[in-house]
């Protein structure tokens, strides 16, 4: 596997330590195109539910981003799901994807 660029390695980290910190079942973290970065895990609350790349993004939108460069998200899911994307997608269809188990091992 090709080595990470030391920024997409960044995300997966902080990716990773918001799964841990809340013991949630995911967790993601995005690079706005002024490379500031958000990270968020996954909200299951009775009334609002949001994956964690959906609640990165959010935080991403709300604290002023125009734009994505990239996404990671912490996951034992083989596959990211469709939601998850189009929230990304929305900010730029060119973003970066990462898709990373427990230990930050990229998934293909």
């Amino acid at each position: 596997m090709a080595e990470l660029d030391p920024e997409d390695g960044k995300i997966v980290t902080l990716a990773r330590s918001a799964r841990a910190r809340t013991g949630a079942a995911e967790g993601a973290a995005v690079r706005d195109t002024d490379g500031r970065t958000y990270a968020a895990s996954t909200v299951a609350l009775p009334s609002l539910r949001l994956t964690a790349l959906q609640a990165a993004v959010a935080a991403a939108v709300a604290s002023g981003a125009d734009g994505l460069e990239a996404a990671a998200v912490v996951s034992e899911a083989a596959e990211l799901d469709a939601e998850s994307v189009a929230a990304v997608r929305d900010m730029n269809a060119g973003a970066t994807l990462l898709l990373a188990d427990g230990s930050g091992a990229l998934r293909d």
